[in-house]
């Protein structure tokens, strides 16, 4: 089968492209990257006014099967990715039961497969059950097929496990991946400690909780010489900590969503349930430090956390409700909106942050389209007005804080092996 996208606008940072290309695909491969392509033979699909770029990946996402799948499914997870622009999805570990054997990921790799969607690469467990107290069979579940290790939603209170997975993980490749939160600091906290926590009369989180865990995850990475990813980062010192990292020589990457480039602690204000989330929303000061942050290229990726959850769950008092907010079929517009219109990042980066960072990260072999690569492809109307609505969700949940919003940009197509999964153009 061939495709030939024409008249689009190609970022390719991995290639350093940003100009007006054709893309020729052929038995879901790119083959010819050139000013003008022409081929009797293609299907020809205009694109004219749209952006082209190396298929978005979603390093962060909870598909919640095997065990919740009244929340999500793996299928459900896809097709909500494919309609949010993402063609890669990497799925946390916390699933029931959790994925902390070969025999877990071999079951999500192959459901995944059977759904013929986005790609889906698992991530497993650090420790069994996600306990904290010993390592899982790490080696038998990179041969199952996980791109990473994370106990994410439990963090690794241990200092010694985190040192011996960090070390192990070497000999694979493969990041850890933190929920960076001191749980003694954080305790029964639900959102961001401070003077809005208290006049609310609701227990706070310190952002220092965030900050300890990830200088001692950095410390830990140095040491043992393995490669640290920091998830859901959300306070200025814990960017300062990265940053701090990086230039000693440390291998640490960390990932923000856009929950937290989008938000501060003021939409707790109405107690909506869909406006809480670990790590909580943080303040202004916090916001526009991670802002900064996205700018200067401390923050490598951004990813959703994309947390889905039945409304038994969050339709409840405040105190009771569920953290974690869906993500996939917003990410992509709020992006657009919040960082590129306003010129906080330009489409290089964003792309960068999307797609080319997220693929180094978790080594999947993506992020550019050059002959020879897969043709997963994201296409993007930086004009699209789009509505952020409950009733157009693929996702089997509706937890999102910005319902009701309207943004300027959108993901318009999404292609994954040359298939066209998504088309709203």
């Amino acid at each position: 089968m061939k495709l030939l996208l024409k008249n689009g606008h190609l970022i390719d940072p991995a290639r350093g492209i940003d100009g007006r290309r054709d893309l020729l695909v052929v038995d879901g491969l790119i083959s010819r990257v050139e000013e003008t392509i022409l081929s009797a033979e293609a299907k020809v699909i205009d694109l004219a006014g749209l952006m082209v770029a190396p298929g978005f990946i979603d390093m962060h996402v909870h598909l919640r099967e095997p065990g919740r799948e009244d929340a999500e499914t793996i299928e459900s997870g896809m097709k909500a990715a494919s309609a949010g622009g993402f063609t890669s999805i990497a799925c946390m570990p916390n699933t029931d039961p959790p994925n902390d054997n070969q025999s877990i990921t071999e079951y999500i790799v192959r459901e995944a497969r059977r759904h013929q969607g986005v790609n889906v690469f698992p991530i497993g467990c650090i420790s069994r059950n996600r306990a904290g107290k010993e390592m899982a069979e790490i080696g038998q579940m990179v041969r199952g097929g996980i791109v990473g290790v994370s106990d994410d939603g439990s963090p690794v209170d241990s200092a010694a496990l985190m040192y011996q997975v960090l070390e192990y993980t070497r000999m694979f490749g493969i990041p850890v991946i933190d929920h960076c939160e001191d749980r003694d600091l954080a305790g029964e906290g639900v959102v961001n400690e401070g003077f809005l926590s208290t006049r609310l009369g609701l227990r706070g989180m310190p952002s220092c909780a965030e900050e300890i865990q990830v200088q001692r995850d950095a410390a830990l990475a140095r040491y043992a010489q393995g490669r640290i990813h920091i998830a859901h980062i959300s306070t200025q010192r814990g960017l300062d900590v990265v940053r701090a990292a990086r230039g000693e020589g440390t291998a640490i990457t960390c990932e923000v969503t856009p929950h937290h480039f989008s938000l501060t602690e003021a939409a707790v204000e109405g107690f909506d349930p869909n406006a809480k989330m670990k790590p909580p929303l943080r303040s202004e000061a916090d916001r526009e430090a991670v802002l900064a942050a996205l700018k200067d290229g401390t923050i490598d990726a951004i990813a959703t956390d994309h947390a889905p959850h039945n409304i038994i769950e969050k339709e409840v008092e405040f105190d009771q409700a569920a953290f974690g907010v869906t993500g996939l079929e917003t990410a992509v517009s709020l992006a657009l909106d919040r960082l590129v219109k306003p010129r906080v990042i330009d489409m290089t980066r964003l792309v960068s942050l999307f797609s080319v960072n997220p693929a180094r990260i978790l080594n999947l072999g993506k992020g550019r389209l050059a002959p020879g690569d897969d043709a997963d492809i994201t296409v993007l109307d930086l004009k699209r007005e789009t509505e952020i609505r409950a009733d157009r969700f693929l996702s089997r949940s509706r937890n999102s804080p910005f319902l009701g919003w309207k943004l300027q940009g959108a993901a318009v197509m999404t292609l994954v092996g040359g298939r066209i999964l998504n088309d709203t153009r």
